[in-house]
This record gives structure tokens, sequence and C-alpha cells, in this order.
């Protein structure tokens, strides 16, 4: 299994998960309850699965496609590190990640 770190805005709360080479970023947030929304459910069609990878992390990941930079562009409160967590697949080499949530998002669903 590899291990992911979720961590609130504040940073105060790190929830642990873990998940399956091959898993979706969002799907193992999801499961633990994370607030990921994923309205397009992963069809890369919304940001509302914006995470913020830890900096020391960033580099592990395969690089975003410009359709991903795309849909990063519209997330609220995206930074340098910002990925889409339906565009992060778990593999070996990303045991430990650190993502963080974002402040504020935008609720494409309208709750």
């Amino acid at each position: 299994m590899i291990k992911v770190r979720f961590l609130t805005p504040d940073g105060d709360l790190a929830v642990e998960a873990e998940g399956a080479a091959g898993d979706r970023l969002l799907e193992v947030g999801q499961a633990r309850g994370m607030p990921l929304e994923g309205t397009c459910e992963g069809q890369m069609a919304c940001s509302t699965c914006h995470v913020i990878v830890a900096a020391e992390d960033f580099a592990r990941l395969p690089r975003a496609s410009e359709e991903e930079e795309d849909m990063l562009d519209l997330a609220v409160g995206a930074t340098r590190t910002s990925r889409l967590s339906c565009q992060i697949v778990l593999t070996p080499e990303l045991d430990g990640l650190t993502v963080s949530l974002p402040s504020e998002h935008r609720n494409m669903q309208g709750r």
C-alpha cells in the first residue's frame, strides 16, 4: 500500500490514507472523508479536486498535462505546486506523498 497524507488548510490536522498502485489520489482522499468534490468525476473538466502538493514532493510527480494546467488556472488559491488530485495516480515512488487542501474552493454542485 502507498501512504499519503492530507493536511487541512490551516495545517492543524493531518489525515493519513493508503491506496494501491494505480488508485487516483481523488478517490483515496474521498474514501478518507476529504472534501475533494471531483464534480466532473475525474474527467478533468473542473478544478474541484485541486490539492497543493508539498514542495519537497512535487518533483516526484509526473509533469502536468497542458489540459490539467488549463484547469488549474481556474482553481481558487492555486499555487506553483498545485495539481488536480484526479490526475495523480499512485505509484510506489509516491509513497509518503503529502498534499494540502486549499483554504477555499469553488463548489461546482452548489451545495
